[in-house]
């Protein structure tokens, strides 16, 4: 927990970041104190599958909360065009890796794509917009770190119905005739419209509570409870999760509808910061969990095939897909690149295997996804937080020298791409 508070700090310029020095630290815990137990993910399914949800919906609030810009459809463009066009692709390309090249079933597949392939909001906080501002031309809030925050916001919820198509196809089979009508209309349409509208009634009902009730003992607002956050947060996803909507999508939209009522109200960033502190803790906690199982074994029966797909799903499929959807849009080549390769993958996967392994039919290959799962993940950690920080470090200087060439305003950020 000290660790935690400091390294973020410490690490801010170094290409090392937080998540490797603590995915590091479980695997030589586990590895020379063999009385440790055995953080079998396949062994606790339900205990993974409660801890990585847990995270990630913290985060999300932490993601909703911390974004400045107004939600409207022109100036999130670059968002859909990530959700709309490059995650459909990283779906369907790595669908195709996994039944051609490692030859898992249809289901096994799909679930390996579809838990792959959104952005983690755990593990990108690096990359992501900084804590709330108190005015919509946050400096901070550049198109780079806008587009990974809100894209890592929305696409964990929106890849869950690739997720539950995975599911059913391990239960009933691969006909089209035994599960399309159920994910379409379920799955598909259902899960996703009840998300959104008791995310946004959820955040419209406690931004009344927060900013406008008429006493100051329910105005929330007045005594700087973070902790209410955390409040929100499970209000927002049990609420969404008992009419069988997407929790995660709730969850968002929420903070976001909370974000958006007294916009330059101090009290959001006692939200955040409560929120980005549990967020934090229980990554550590998580990520020292999965070096200790990799450290015990999850890693077994990974070969040259399974790194070789891992590293070019990391480094060629996400970044090419980026570039091409994102092609057109308002992006400069230079934001474009770094959009497309800071697809960071984290808790979100872990999250969605463990909750699949424990719904679906998957026992022929429960270890051997674990496995690329984990490994997906630990090479993210480790090639995306070596560089992480130069690569932003430069962009954020180039930025300043566009601010500076253009306006001569050296605070101000450029409202051109670069």
């Amino acid at each position: 927990m000290l660790a935690a508070a400091v390294l973020p700090k410490l690490l801010r310029h170094m290409p090392l970041s937080m998540p490797m020095v603590f995915l590091g630290s479980g695997i030589l815990a586990f590895t020379l104190l063999p009385e440790l137990p055995d953080p079998d993910p396949v062994k606790y399914g339900d205990f993974t599958t409660h801890l990585t949800e847990v995270c990630v919906i913290i985060s999300l609030m932490g993601a909703g909360l911390a974004l400045d810009r107004p939600f409207r459809w022109r100036g999130w463009s670059t968002t859909w065009r990530l959700l709309g066009i490059v995650m459909p692709l990283c779906i369907l390309v790595m669908t195709l890796l996994g039944l051609w090249v490692l030859g898992l079933g249809l289901a096994g597949a799909i679930l390996v794509a579809g838990a792959i392939a959104p952005t983690d909001p755990v593990l990108a906080s690096e990359v992501q917009v900084g804590k709330p501002a108190d005015a919509e031309d946050d400096p901070d809030e550049d198109e780079v770190r806008f587009a990974l925050t809100s894209e890592a916001g929305l696409n964990d919820g929106l890849a869950f119905p690739f997720v539950y198509l995975a599911i059913l196809i391990s239960l009933v089979g691969a006909s089209p005739d035994a599960w399309l009508g159920e994910w379409v209309a379920l799955d598909v349409l259902w899960r996703t419209v009840a998300g959104v509208l008791v995310g946004f009634g959820t955040g419209k009902l406690l931004s009344m509570f927060f900013f406008a009730a008429k006493g100051k003992t329910f105005r929330l607002s007045e005594h700087s409870e973070g902790f209410v956050a955390l409040a929100a947060t499970f209000l927002a996803y049990g609420a969404a999760e008992m009419v069988e909507g997407y929790g995660f999508v709730a969850v968002f939209l929420c903070a976001l509808t909370i974000r958006s009522a007294e916009h330059n109200h101090s009290y959001h960033q006692v939200l955040h910061s409560y929120v980005e502190q549990l967020e934090r803790l229980m990554t550590v906690v998580i990520l020292v969990l999965l070096g200790g199982a990799i450290a015990r074994g999850l890693l077994e029966g990974i070969g040259w095939t399974e790194v070789l797909v891992a590293l070019a799903f990391l480094l060629l499929v996400r970044p090419l897909a980026g570039w091409l959807g994102l092609m057109g849009g308002k992006t400069g080549p230079r934001e474009r690149l770094a959009i497309s390769y800071f697809g960071i993958r984290g808790i979100g996967s872990l999250f969605y295997v463990a909750y699949a392994l424990t719904h679906g039919n998957f026992d022929a290959e429960a270890r051997e996804l674990w496995a690329l799962i984990g490994l997906v993940v630990a090479l993210s950690i480790v090639v995306h937080g070596a560089t992480t920080a130069p690569l932003m470090n430069r962009l954020d200087r180039l930025r300043v020298a566009e601010a500076r060439k253009q306006h001569g305003d050296e605070g101000r950020a450029p409202t051109t791409a670069v």
